[in-house]
């Protein structure tokens, strides 16, 4: 179910979403959270999309800001989404002129799901500071993706130096299987010690470089990154011990291969991951991800030196 509500109020939207919960039996209730997703002048579908699949798992009242680039007076376009077009959640689409939308806090607040915690995401263009954002203030976590950014090196550097608790970006999250792996292998014996890494992966790719960032964290050892053009994602790291090499490579985007000194060659299903499960797995936890604080502040400093 769509409604539209043009020229509207944050008012008006909270009568008309009882209405339809009491007279249609859209249930509102049993929301975990409020998922606050700022696209800007970008298209909101997908996001909306990946948010919808994610609250099957995570049952949300998603309110998502769109810029409305029209000169005309202040005023406040509306779509609300139930049933089956918002999969477990109710969908919010808010659509503020410039003027309202200079303060997106006080607009979205009486929208808020009370005592439930609210989560914000910039699906596209990152903020200069997600915490000191007005809509990463009022959130206990704040989930970028330098992935979708201009320039993603640069983006993820600028987060680096801007971290507070609660921040997380989908980069990182797009590496979760590969990290996996990699500490699972490092976990059998024999026990040594890596004394070099090499991370190959597409160019641009910020998850190439937290992963390098990681181990360089990790392991306390040098680490070389290979950049190539157009490559899918992550393509291989490998780490040299004195026993011999470790190579985790994935060429294709699909199907990796581990192989280790005397031992078979192992072959692993590790497609790149959908942006639906990244985001499902960000909002299973509320608590802050320190692992992921320490390697962006001090694990890119390691191999950006």
């Amino acid at each position: 179910m769509i409604i539209d509500l043009p020229a509207t109020t944050t008012r008006d939207i909270n009568k008309r979403l009882i209405t339809e919960r009491d007279e249609g039996g859209a249930v509102a209730l049993g929301r975990v959270l409020t998922l606050i997703i700022d696209v800007g002048n970008r298209d909101p579908e997908p996001a909306i999309e990946a948010a919808n699949d994610a609250s099957r798992e995570h049952p949300c009242r998603v309110l998502v800001l769109t810029q409305d680039d029209a000169e005309h007076t202040a005023t406040l376009d509306a779509q609300i989404r139930l049933g089956g077009d918002a999969g477990a959640s109710e969908v919010i689409v808010l659509r503020p002129t410039p003027d309202l939308a200079e303060h997106l806090d006080t607009l979205v607040m009486p929208l808020l799901l009370p005592d439930a915690p609210i989560v914000t995401w910039w699906p596209y263009e990152v903020p200069e500071n997600p915490g000191r954002h007005p809509l990463g203030r009022m959130a206990q976590r704040r989930i970028t993706d330098s992935t979708q950014c201009t320039n993603p090196s640069a983006a993820l550097r600028r987060l680096s130096q801007v971290h507070v608790e609660g921040d997380t970006d989908l980069a990182w999250t797009r590496a979760t299987l590969w990290r996996g792996l990699i500490a699972a292998t490092l976990d059998q014996p024999p026990y040594e010690s890596v004394h070099h890494a090499v991370v190959t992966g597409q160019s641009d790719h910020p998850s190439v470089d937290l992963v390098a960032a990681w181990l360089a964290q990790a392991l306390r050892c040098p680490v070389t990154i290979d950049r190539v053009k157009d490559a899918p994602a992550i393509t291989s790291v490998r780490l040299t011990r004195a026993s011999g090499d470790i190579v985790l490579e994935r060429p294709d985007g699909k199907t990796a291969a581990l192989i280790q000194p005397d031992q078979p060659e192992h072959r692993i299903a590790l497609p790149i991951r959908l942006l639906r499960e990244c985001l499902a797995e960000e909002l299973r936890r509320l608590d802050p991800d320190d692992v992921y604080g320490e390697v962006l502040q001090k694990g890119l400093a390691r191999i950006d030196a």
